[in-house]
């Protein structure tokens, strides 16, 4: 029996209005589908560990038990020391905003006599840029409640979704063909490796460009160099957005507590050099070569998962793209979105290779 061939247009209509159902879907289940995603990534992150502490003689539930309590014990550690700089911050808080105010009029001053913009007239701009700011507001104090939910669900996701690894496992292989469970074995062993190795690399370059960080605005005199450099490093994990970020902090805060621009000017420097370093020595050799996506494609997912999950979607978008290329890469019929998404560039496009002149045949006389 022959199988009916639809148009193209139809095809691409109907795969259209699934990839709109889908998000859609993905948007309504945000508070659901986030803590779940970054327990699915912390659990395997874990394993390891849990099955290290099960080979020293503990059982099942308190490996797992045992595993969660040293990451969070480290997690406790990191906002222990940010909110122990935050709180020295919050004492010159007074002080920085009044000469915050003081830079502030002299800048209206000089906008006013160099645009001929009166300072009413920028007032009057700046309230309505706030006014209209409150919708954004509104996101981010909502993109802050699901963060902490995120807190809150992680710990009963990651011990759940540990503890029945293998129901889970058992059930990826069952759903598919016996004859394909070779490629399920394989995909899912390059997953868990494209995650421990993307994620462990991760927390290593966190604390080498906290530590580039913090060392270059000491030497700079910048106030708060420790918790500035923190923060940029952990704004830093954001790929491409985040470092340009993290700039503007130290700059501000410099501008700020410093006169003149030599202290900036340093700031940008340095910070321009750390960030080099991290793009071409640390990221490439230090955060996992198993996850290979283009420049391009990194960007584009993670200003799409920043529109989808806010800050939780940026986060996720470059491991959760990872594991997609891991899966398109074993399917023939999506190698070629599998290439799409790698970052080997290819010397010859097909048109050059199909377009070639084929050599005669030499016929025998």
């Amino acid at each position: 029996m022959a199988i009916k061939e639809y148009p193209f247009y139809l095809k691409t209509t109907v795969v259209l209005f699934g990839l709109i159902l889908l998000v859609y879907v993905l948007a309504q289940l945000e508070d659901i589908l986030v803590p779940l995603a970054f327990a699915g990534f912390l659990s395997v992150l874990l394993n390891p560990l849990a099955n290290r502490f099960q080979k020293m003689g503990l059982s099942h539930f308190l490996a797992i038990m045992l595993a969660i309590l040293v990451a969070a014990l480290g997690v406790a550690g990191v906002f222990y020391f940010l909110s122990s700089q935050i709180a020295g911050f919050g004492e010159s808080l007074p002080m920085l905003k009044e000469k915050f105010g003081v830079i502030t009029h002299d800048l209206k001053a000089l906008i006013a006599q160099t645009f001929n913009v009166p300072v009413a007239k920028q007032e009057r701009m700046i309230s309505d840029a706030l006014n209209n700011s409150q919708t954004l507001l509104g996101g981010a104090l909502g993109g802050l409640l699901g963060v902490l939910s995120v807190v809150f669900l992680l710990p009963v996701y990651i011990f759940l979704l540990m503890y029945y690894k293998t129901l889970i496992l058992n059930f990826l292989y069952e759903v598919f063909a016996e004859e394909n469970s070779k490629k399920v074995g394989e995909v899912l062993k390059e997953t868990k490796g494209a995650i421990q190795s993307y994620i462990v690399g991760l927390l290593i370059e966190l604390i080498i460009v906290a530590a580039l960080n913090s060392a270059a605005l000491l030497l700079l005199g910048v106030k708060y160099a420790l918790l500035i450099g923190v923060i940029g490093a952990i704004l830093n994990l954001i790929p491409y957005l985040g470092g340009i970020i993290a700039i503007a902090l130290p700059v501000l805060m410099a501008t700020v507590t410093k006169d003149g621009y030599t202290t900036q000017l340093g700031v940008l420097g340095a910070y321009i050099a750390i960030q080099f370093i991290d793009n071409n020595i640390l990221v490439p050799r230090i955060v996992s070569s198993k996850v290979q996506i283009n420049a391009l494609i990194s960007i584009i997912v993670v200003l799409l998962g920043n529109m989808l999950w806010g800050v939780s979607g940026m986060f996720l978008s470059i491991p959760f793209i990872a594991v997609i290329k891991i899966v398109f890469d074993r399917i023939n019929s999506l190698k070629p979105w599998g290439k799409l998404l790698g970052d080997t560039i290819p010397t010859k496009h097909m048109g050059q290779i199909w377009s070639k002149p084929k050599k005669e045949a030499v016929g025998i006389k």
